[in-house]
């Protein structure tokens, strides 16, 4: 019987020799990513009261990234704890204000194809780029992990959407994230998305964890996509020795899906996502002219290296518009190095970019760059949904980092291929 990349790993980590879609199983996990917003404060009380520790603490990765830098004392407590915690059970793999976990998984090369994770963060997903199967679950459930390394999954159905062709200059991943939102709405549950197509396979990783990281937008269990030769050498990049079988991990070709689903990645345009979500979206020309007060480089979907360095290319030779804020928090600390290095954030403050600290922030309304009542951003972030950056009755547009950079400079939403063509 033909399968697809996923109903392999979910067969594979539950020990069964086949399973069903739909069926219940329960899942061995290979590796639990816990954060500081959901993890030791909601799951060290209740291991606590039912007097257990950790599985494994091995396969445990631990992040502080929703409350970092602390800004007041209740989050400097929930720091401290969390870092009680990682004390208290050897949690070796314990990353104190270096970056969002996300990108911490990535960067540390920790998760492989094959591979059977779970993240007490919804985008968590971001790490299906890998080719392994991670979703996002609540704290209850995160505890029950921790404490057992199991979880109880529905086999999913998958849903397998093709990109082909080449972008136009300016258009990316998260245009592609913002037009399925669009065409495929919201509630997709117990669906896995896997990507796939020219388009696809011609990503780098930061670009394809794009995808897998808002299947979470899409409402899916998670996204994937299949290794290849990128991915090894993403691994080896990262100091890991991919296994023997890393790319036998894949979709058979009479696999069934639930649906397929092909788009034109040359038709895609600049999209944008207005108030108040990702699926009210369209081409960025509908939106033009729009003013905005601030804009935001950030999150886990937007401030990776070469999201810095679509900001750069716009920005280079450009001014942000006086009245305009641009605000630009790096995902990682390797992310912020490796910017300072090759000269991107020195472009990015000559053209009046404001650096804020590596973390969550502001796409959570932590820490620096929250809005104030009636403001208007326009953010490189996965959600915008009423109060989700600040108060509620500020208003979040979603776009790519070349959008976002192009609105900077313009002091309104503009499409950023006019720019991308012209040098200063």
């Amino acid at each position: 019987m033909a399968h697809t990349i996923t109903e392999k790993i979910v067969r594979n980590a539950s020990g069964r020799s086949d399973c069903r879609r739909g069926e219940i199983v329960t899942c061995r996990v290979d590796l639990a990513l816990l954060l500081d917003s959901g993890g030791p404060r909601r799951i060290w009380p209740r291991l606590k009261e039912l007097g257990v520790g950790v599985w494994d603490p091995d396969r445990i990765v631990l992040c502080t990234d929703h409350f970092v830098p602390a800004v007041d004392t209740a989050s400097a407590a929930i720091l401290k704890l969390t870092r009680e915690f990682a004390a208290e059970f050897g949690i070796n793999k314990f990353f104190d204000m270096q970056g969002i976990g996300h990108l911490m998984l990535a960067e540390q090369g920790f998760l492989h194809p094959g591979m059977f994770a779970c993240g007490g963060d919804s985008h968590s997903t971001h790490g299906g780029a890998f080719g392994c199967y991670i979703s996002g679950f609540g704290a209850i459930e995160m505890t029950g992990v921790t404490v057992t390394g199991e979880i109880w999954v529905p086999v999913p159905e998958t849903v397998r959407i093709n990109w082909e062709g080449e972008f136009q200059h300016g258009v990316v991943a998260k245009d592609i994230m913002l037009k399925l939102c669009r065409e495929l709405g919201m509630n997709n549950g117990g669906v896995v998305m896997e990507y796939g197509g020219s388009t696809v396979r011609a990503m780098d990783m930061q670009e394809r964890a794009v995808l897998c990281n808002m299947a979470a937008e899409l409402g899916a269990e998670t996204g994937i996509v299949e290794p290849d030769e990128v991915t090894l050498q993403a691994l080896r990049e990262a100091g890991q020795q991919p296994a023997a079988d890393a790319l036998e991990w894949r979709s058979d070709p009479d696999a069934v899906y639930k649906t397929r689903l092909d788009f034109s990645s040359a038709e895609l345009e600049p999209q944008i996502a207005a108030p108040h979500a990702p699926s009210n979206s369209g081409p960025v020309g509908d939106y033009r002219g729009t003013k905005i007060n601030q804009a935001y480089v950030g999150s886990c979907v937007g401030a990776k290296l070469s999201d810095l360095h679509m900001v750069a290319e716009v920005l280079r030779g450009r001014k942000v518009k006086p009245g305009t804020r641009l605000m630009v928090a790096p995902a990682s600390a390797r992310v912020m190095t490796a910017a300072a290095v090759d000269g991107t954030l020195a472009v990015i403050t000559q053209a009046g970019g404001i650096m804020l600290p590596t973390g969550c922030g502001a796409c959570a309304a932590l820490g620096a760059g929250i809005l104030a009542e009636d403001e208007v951003c326009v953010s490189t972030t996965n959600r915008n949904f009423k109060g989700r950056m600040g108060a509620n009755s500020a208003s979040v547009y979603l776009a790519s980092p070349y959008s976002v950079a192009a609105a900077a400079v313009a002091g309104e939403l503009v499409d950023p291929r006019e720019m991308l063509r012209t040098v200063p």
